[in-house]
C-alpha cells in the first residue's frame, strides 16, 4: 500500500515543483564588460559620468554614453579629459560603472553645440507644439499636425541604446502605458509617440522590426523618425539634448525627454530623466482627455 501510495503522489509532487518554478523566475545574472574611454563631463553630485569609450565588446560599439555609479567616491578626482578604464556592469533594469581608474588624458574634441541650445526655445506648459515633417514605420510622411485630436505622450528614442534603463526603459514605460489606454474608457483616443533621432540606423523597416517585437499596437502607438536636422530641431524643442561626433554619426550621445500634450497640439506637461513612473502619464492623459 505504501508503494502504491508513493507511486501516486510523485506526478502531485512533480505538478507542484513546476508550479512553484514558474513564479519563481530568477533574474538574470549581472554581466560584467571592460569599458575603456574619455570623460566628457562629471556633474557636480558625481553619481554620473558621460564617457566617450571604445566598442565594448559584446555589448555596443563605441559611442558617447552618460553612465551612473553607485558610488559616487568612484568619481572623485576625475575631471573632463581624463582617459579612464573601468567595469560596466550591467543588470536586467539599468547599467553602472565600477572600478574606475584614471590611466592618462587627453585634449578633448571640440563637440557640436547641443540642438537645444542652437537657437530654438523650449516649449511652455500650455503653448502649442510647432510642427514637424516626419515619417513613420511605414515610410509614411507624417506632419506632427496630422496627430490633432488625441492626447498625446511622446518620447525621443533610438534602437541602438543598449543600456536597459535608457531607450529601452522608455520602450518597457510607453509598453505599458499602452496596455493600460487599451482599458481605459477615457483614453480611447490617446495616442503614443516614439520618435527616433537616428535616422541614419532607424529606417523605416528598422522602426517597423523594433515596434512589433514590443507588440506596439499600430492604432495606438506610432514610431517616427525624418531628416535628422527636422527630428533635432523638434525634439530640441522639448528639451532633448543630441549630441554626434563630429567623425562618426552613429555616436550619439543624449538625454531623455517625454512629454504629454493635449488634444489641441499644446504642450502639458515634460517629464525629465527616466524617474517618471506609467501611472503618472497616465494619469497626465486622463485628464487632458477629459
Amino acid at each position: 500500500m505504501r508503494a502504491r501510495i508513493a507511486f501516486s503522489i510523485l506526478p502531485f509532487l512533480t505538478v507542484l515543483a513546476l508550479v512553484a518554478g514558474a513564479g519563481c523566475r530568477r533574474a538574470p545574472e549581472p554581466r560584467s564588460f571592460p569599458l575603456q574611454g574619455q570623460v566628457l563631463a562629471v556633474p557636480d553630485d558625481h553619481q554620473q559620468a558621460t564617457i566617450k569609450h571604445e566598442e565594448i565588446t559584446g555589448l555596443m560599439a563605441g559611442m558617447t554614453m552618460t553612465f551612473k555609479v553607485k558610488d559616487p567616491q568612484l568619481l572623485a578626482g576625475i575631471r573632463p579629459g581624463d582617459l579612464i578604464n573601468a567595469t560596466l556592469v550591467v543588470e536586467e533594469d539599468g547599467a553602472h560603472m565600477s572600478a574606475v581608474r584614471k590611466v592618462g588624458e587627453a585634449p578633448l574634441e571640440k563637440a557640436p553645440a547641443p540642438a537645444a541650445a542652437s537657437g530654438f526655445e523650449l516649449i511652455k506648459p500650455g503653448e502649442p507644439v510647432p510642427d514637424a515633417q516626419l515619417v513613420d514605420q511605414d515610410g509614411k510622411a507624417r506632419a506632427f499636425s496630422s496627430f490633432k485630436g488625441a492626447p498625446l505622450a511622446i518620447t525621443f528614442i533610438y534602437t541602438r541604446c543598449p543600456i536597459p534603463d535608457f531607450c529601452p526603459l522608455m520602450d518597457r514605460q510607453f509598453a505599458a502605458i499602452q496596455q493600460t489606454i487599451k482599458t481605459e474608457p477615457a483614453l480611447q483616443k490617446a495616442h503614443l509617440l516614439s520618435v527616433s533621432f537616428d535616422p541614419v540606423t532607424d529606417t523605416p523597416a528598422v522602426l517597423k522590426a523594433h515596434a512589433d517585437g514590443l507588440k506596439a499596437d499600430p492604432a495606438r502607438w506610432t514610431f517616427l523618425t525624418g531628416d535628422r536636422d527636422n527630428v533635432d530641431q523638434f525634439a530640441s524643442r522639448f528639451g532633448v539634448s543630441i549630441n554626434r561626433s563630429l567623425t562618426d554619426a552613429l555616436d550619439i550621445a543624449h538625454n531623455l525627454r517625454t512629454a504629454v500634450v493635449d488634444a489641441d497640439g499644446r504642450l502639458v506637461k515634460v517629464y525629465t530623466g527616466n524617474e517618471w513612473k506609467p501611472s503618472e502619464v497616465v494619469a497626465d492623459l486622463k485628464a487632458v482627455a477629459r
